[in-house]
């Protein structure tokens, strides 16, 4: 697989080699140790989510307050969606920015989002299901929306009829809002979250090697 940095820095896009015969299609959504390597910082999975769309319905923006913090590993394994990944820590060089990507089934490809990373998707076909590999558990009342159709960050959403949306991410302040009133996390908050992971994965590989 190959495993990139996104324009969204710390954001990861995934793209699997896929092993075609005569049964089917093969591929790695993911190996551990080949993300570890390339983040610098372990992906522990706690909680495995999924959602299925109907064409037009746009999810998002979610992201999670820090602490718990919530990373996602995010897929999708039913149909076709746009997916966009932005930029939501304060103080950050690239705040506001974000980085699309197309996913599908047959592909495969995946996009890894760590805490201050937000999320939102487009489903643009029915039936769209995404799957979300999760750090930590869901904690109520941690969770950050941002409105998806926020005029300054302009996402390019590609709306073939009207949108579909939850009355939760309809009432979501937009980025701006949301900073203005503390919600969001800090580029440096962020960034030491990243490295307390990295920090206990070389606590935890020390131990196994003194068992």
């Amino acid at each position: 697989m190959r495993i990139s940095e996104m324009a969204v820095p710390n954001a990861y896009l995934i793209e699997p080699d896929r092993l075609n015969d005569s049964r089917g299609i093969f591929f790695e959504t993911i190996r551990h140790s080949r993300l570890c390597d390339v983040a610098g910082h372990d992906l522990a999975v706690r909680q495995v989510n999924f959602s299925v769309s109907s064409r037009n319905t746009v999810r998002g923006i979610h992201g999670t307050m820090l602490p718990p913090g919530q990373a996602k590993l995010i897929t999708c394994v039913r149909g076709v969606a746009l997916d966009i990944a932005v930029d939501m820590r304060v103080g950050s060089p690239s705040f506001g920015m974000y980085a699309v990507t197309r996913q599908d089934a047959e592909g495969g490809t995946a996009v890894y989002l760590p805490d201050g990373i937000g999320h939102a998707f487009q489903a643009l076909t029915d039936d769209t299901c995404m799957s979300y590999l999760c750090s930590q558990e869901y904690v109520p009342g941690t969770m950050i929306d941002i409105d998806a159709f926020d005029p300054d960050l302009a996402l390019p959403w590609e709306l073939s009829g009207p949108v579909i949306r939850s009355p939760k991410d309809v009432a979501a302040p937009t980025l701006a809002e949301a900073a203005a009133s503390g919600l969001l996390p800090g580029y440096a908050e962020c960034i030491a979250s990243y490295r307390g992971l990295t920090a206990a994965q070389d606590d935890e590989a020390g131990a196994g090697s003194r068992r």
